[in-house]
C-alpha cells in the first residue's frame, strides 16, 4: 500500500481501518493522534513481519474520528468483535460466562443463573466457565439452604405452596410462611459461601449442629448436617491461594511450536474458582505483548472485570495502542517473562498512558477501580504459573488433534481459495406457508458465533425458492461482514436460486456458495433417519455432489452447521406460530387489536397472568389509561 498524504489524515483521536481489494477490513487500530499513528506504519524499517504482510494486502485506509481516546478504545473493541479482522489478534470466544445473581433489595431474594452482570444493585458471583458445574453448585446450594426458585411473577400469583416446599427446599415466602429477616439469614450464608468464605460458614454450621443435638433437636441437627455436606461438596474443588482473600484474574502465556496459548484463572474470595484457556495458531512469542494488550481490551468488553487483573508482565505502551512507543522493550522471543521477587516493591505498577486509559474503561464497566498489574510477590507468581499451566495444556490439546485443522480440510474439499473463517448457513422454515422464517447461523473459526445469529421474517408464500431469493436481497442490504462461505440447507435448486439472485444484484463471487442436501434412499426420497452420514454437498458449476467421504470430518462439520441452523430456524418459526395463535386468542375480544395484544403478551406472558392482573397493573402499561385499564380487566375476566 502506498503511503497516504499526511494532510488527509485527521489530527484527532479515532480508529483507522485497513481494507483489502474486496473492501474487507483486515486490521483495526486506535490512536490518540491518528496522523502520527498511521504514518508510523510507513517508516523505512523496524516493522514486524505481520505488519508488513498486512500492508502488502491493504489497498485502502478509512478513519473514524472520536472526541476522546477512551471513545476510540471502546470503538476499536466493538469493530474488532464485529468484523474479526484477519491481522488483528481476535478473541474468538464470544460466549458470556455463567454468574450467580442475588437481588438483596428484594424481601425474598432468588438465586439466579445469568449470563450478564448489569448495574441493577444486585450481587453477582462468578464467573464460571462450565454452565453444567454452575448448575450443579446451584442445586447443592438449594438443597443446603431453603431459597425460593420461582420467578417474581409466579411468586405473586401463587395460591398454594409449591412442591419444593413440601420437599423442605423452599420456605414458601409466597404464602408468608417465613419472615424476611429469617429468610435473609439463609441468604447471608449463601453469600458467604459464594464469596469463598466457606471456613467460617462451616465452623458456624457445625457449632449450630452440635448445639441442636445437645438440645435434642435432632431434625434440625440433621438438616444442618446436610447443609455442611453440601457446602463441603461445593468448595472441595477450590484451591485457596490468597490467605487474605481478594478477587482477581490472573493471565499466563505459553509459546508452543505452532502457536501461542493464553490461560486465565478466576480468583474469588482468595480461592481459584475456575479458569479458561485460548489458543492462536500461527502466533509466536514476538506477538505476546500485542496479544496481552488486545486480550484485556476484548475480553473485558464482554465480561465484568475484577478489581485486579494480573498479567505476567506489562506490555510496552505501543501494545496498549499508545502512539510513538513502537520501540519499547519487550521480552525476547522464547525468553521467560520477567518475574517479580517475593519482596518486590511497587514500581512494577508504573502506569503508562495506554494502560491507564484501559484501566479507566474497565473501571467504568465494573463500577469501581480496576488495576492492571504485573506480579509483585510469591502469591502473584503462583497464580501466573497456574494460568501458564492451563495455557500449556490447551496448546498441547490443540496441537495433538488429528490431521489438519478442519477449516483447511474444508477449503480443500470445497475447492476454496482459503480456509473459510466465517461461515453462514441459511434454512427456511414455515408451516403451510405461514409464519415464514429464514434462520441464519454464523460459525467463525469453526465455532458457533451466537451473537451473530439472525432470524428474518419473510412474506408468507409457501415457495422456498421465492423466499430464498427475497432473503438474498435482505442479506445484501445488511452489508458486511460477508461470509467466506454461505451454506444453504437444500439441494441444487436452492443453490441455483441463491446464485442467480446474487448475479442479478451484480454481486457474483462476493462469497463462496455450497448447499447440503439430505441423502436419498432406494426410492429416491430424502433419507431423514437419525444418524445418517451420507448427506450430499453441491457447489456451483458442478452437477453431481462432491465426493466427500461418508462420516468424514468435513462432511460431519457441515452437517453440524446445517443442524444448528435447522434447530434455530424451526425454533424461531415455532415462536412466531405460537405468538400468532396466542394473539389471535386475545384478539377475539372486541376492542383488542394487534398492538394491544402484543403489549399484553410482552408484559404478562400468559392468559392466566393477564386474568390475575389487577387494574393498577394494567394501568401501568404504556398507553393504557384508567378507563381503558378497567375495560381491559372486564374483558380479560371473561377470557376462557
Amino acid at each position: 500500500m502506498q503511503k497516504p498524504d499526511p494532510s488527509t489524515i485527521p489530527l484527532t483521536p479515532g480508529v483507522y481501518l485497513y481494507k483489502d481489494s474486496r473492501g474487507r477490513i483486515i486490521y483495526v487500530g486506535k490512536a490518540r493522534i491518528l496522523r502520527r499513528r498511521v504514518l508510523s506504519y510507513f517508516r523505512p524499517d523496524g516493522l514486524p513481519a505481520k505488519t508488513k504482510a498486512m500492508l502488502a494486502h491493504a489497498v485502502s485506509l478509512d478513519y473514524l474520528t472520536t472526541t476522546t481516546e477512551k471513545e476510540a478504545l471502546l470503538l476499536e473493541a466493538s469493530l474488532i468483535k464485529k468484523h474479526r479482522p484477519h491481522y488483528n489478534i481476535v478473541l474468538r470466544d464470544d460466549k458470556q460466562y455463567v454468574l450467580f445473581r442475588l437481588n438483596l433489595r428484594h424481601s425474598f431474594p432468588r438465586l439466579e443463573i445469568v449470563r450478564r452482570a448489569r448495574r441493577d444493585g444486585a450481587r453477582y458471583f462468578g464467573p464460571f466457565t462450565s454452565a453444567l458445574s454452575a448448575r450443579e453448585t446451584w442445586k447443592l446450594i438449594h438443597r443446603a439452604f431453603a431459597l425460593r426458585r420461582c420467578s417474581d411473577r409466579a411468586m405473586k400469583n401463587r395460591v398454594r405452596p409449591c412442591l419444593y416446599h413440601h420437599m423442605g427446599q423452599c420456605p414458601a415466602p409466597c404464602m408468608e410462611l417465613i419472615t424476611p429477616s429469617a429468610y435473609h439469614e439463609a441468604v447471608h450464608k449463601v453469600c458467604e459461601l459464594l464469596q469463598g468464605r466457606a471456613a467460617p460458614l462451616l465452623r458456624g454450621l457445625r457449632e449450630e449442629m452440635e448445639r441442636a443435638a445437645e438440645e435434642l433437636e435432632f431434625e434440625k441437627a440433621a438438616l444442618l448436617r446436610d447443609q455442611i455436606r453440601a457446602v463441603e461438596r461445593t468448595v472441595e474443588r477450590q484451591a485457596a491461594v490468597l490467605p487474605g482473600g481478594g478477587d482477581m484474574d490472573a493471565v499466563g502465556l505459553f509459546p508452543a511450536d505452532k502457536g501461542l496459548a493464553l490461560g486465565i484463572v478466576f480468583v474469588r474470595g482468595g480461592a481459584v474458582t475456575d479458569g479458561r484457556a485460548f489458543y492462536w495458531p500461527g502466533l509466536t512469542f514476538e506477538d505476546a505483548p500485542e496479544l496481552l494488550g488486545s486480550f484485556v481490551g476484548q475480553y473485558y468488553a464482554q465480561a465484568t472485570p475484577p478489581p485486579r487483573v494480573l498479567l505476567p508482565w506489562l506490555p510496552p505502551d505501543a501494545e496498549w495502542g499508545e502512539d510513538g512507543a513502537e520501540d519499547a522493550a519487550s521480552p525476547a522471543p522464547g525468553a521467560t517473562p520477567p518475574r517479580a521477587p517475593e519482596d518486590a516493591a511497587a514500581g512494577s505498577e508504573e502506569t503508562s498512558g495506554g494502560k491507564a486509559l484501559l484501566e479507566q474503561a474497565l473501571a467504568d464497566r465494573r463500577g469501581g477501580p480496576v488495576r492492571i498489574v504485573a506480579p509483585q510477590n510469591a502469591a502473584d507468581n503462583q497464580l501466573v504459573d497456574l494460568a501458564q499451566s492451563n495455557a500449556r495444556e490447551e496448546a498441547r490439546r490443540r496441537q495433538n488433534q488429528d490431521g489438519q485443522p478442519i477449516l483447511e480440510r474444508l477449503a480443500k474439499a470445497l475447492r476454496l481459495a482459503a480456509p473459510p473463517q466465517r461461515i453462514e448457513c441459511v434454512d427456511v422454515s414455515h408451516t403451510g406457508g405461514r409464519q415464514t422464517r429464514v434462520g441464519l447461523v454464523v460459525f467463525t473459526d469453526g465455532q458457533p458465533s451466537r451473537p451473530d445469529y439472525r432470524a428474518y421474517a419473510m412474506p408468507d408464500s409457501g415457495d422456498d425458492y421465492a423466499t430464498l431469493r427475497a432473503w438474498v436481497a435482505r442479506r445484501l442490504e445488511s452489508g458486511p461482514p460477508w461470509p467466506d462461505l454461505l451454506l444453504i440447507d437444500g439441494g441444487r435448486g436452492q443453490l441455483a436460486v441463491v446464485e442467480r439472485a446474487l448475479a442479478d444484484a451484480g454481486q457474483t463471487g462476493l462469497f463462496s456458495l455450497a448447499a447440503i442436501a439430505k441423502a436419498r434412499d432406494e426410492r429416491g426420497q430424502a433419507d431423514r433417519r437419525a444418524g445418517n452420514v451420507a448427506d450430499r454437498i453441491f457447489v456451483p458449476g458442478r452437477a453431481n455432489p462432491l465426493p466427500l467421504r461418508e462420516g468424514g470430518p468435513e462432511l460431519l462439520f457441515l452437517q453440524n452447521v446445517r443442524d444448528a441452523t435447522h434447530r434455530f430456524a424451526i425454533g424461531r418459526h415455532r415462536r412466531a406460530r405460537q405468538g400468532a395463535a396466542l394473539s389471535g386468542e386475545l384478539m377475539r375480544l372486541p376492542g383488542i387489536g394487534p398492538a394491544t395484544a402484543r403489549l399484553l403478551w410482552e408484559a404478562f406472558g400468559s392468559v392466566e397472568a393477564m386474568r390475575a392482573a389487577d387494574v393498577e397493573k394494567l394501568r401501568a402499561l404504556p398507553g393504557i389509561g384508567p378507563a381503558r385499564a378497567a375495560l381491559l380487566k372486564a374483558k380479560l375476566g371473561g377470557l376462557s
